[in-house]
């Protein structure tokens, strides 16, 4: 429980942090999605899937950052109407919420959240 706390905090500041870094600002919905995307590559990509290749895990962990860009899109940008984010000019993109070209980003994405999970994983403070 302590780790994905810790992963959920780590993914809720670096996601936001790198939106204030490229586009100038965020949302606290991205803390949010950050911190689920973190602990669900941890438990996908480093874990279940732990023994597969890396392009198999990044194509899944594209898999889980788009989906949940995409629920929390709908939440907050289509039923709230916050107007976070809009990919509608975006080629390939489903409702302005997702595009191709950020699941391609998130593929590439992966790999140092993975990396991130693997430090945690080796951490002496999640030793059981």
């Amino acid at each position: 429980m302590k780790k994905y706390s810790l992963l959920f905090l780590t993914g809720g500041t670096i996601y936001p942090s790198l939106e204030i870094l490229f586009r100038g600002r965020t949302d606290i919905s991205m803390a949010a999605a950050g911190g689920i995307c973190l602990c669900l590559i941890d438990r996908v990509c480093c874990q279940d899937m732990k023994y597969r290749p890396l392009e198999l895990r990044c194509f899944a962990g594209s898999g889980i950052i788009t989906s949940v860009e995409f629920t929390i899109g709908v939440l907050v940008n289509l039923i709230l109407k916050m107007n976070v984010w809009d990919y509608s000019q975006l080629p390939l993109n489903i409702l302005g919420q997702i595009c191709v070209p950020f699941s391609i980003l998130w593929f590439a994405a992966t790999i140092p959240a993975i990396g991130l999970c693997s430090l945690f994983e080796k951490s002496k403070v999640f030793a059981k």
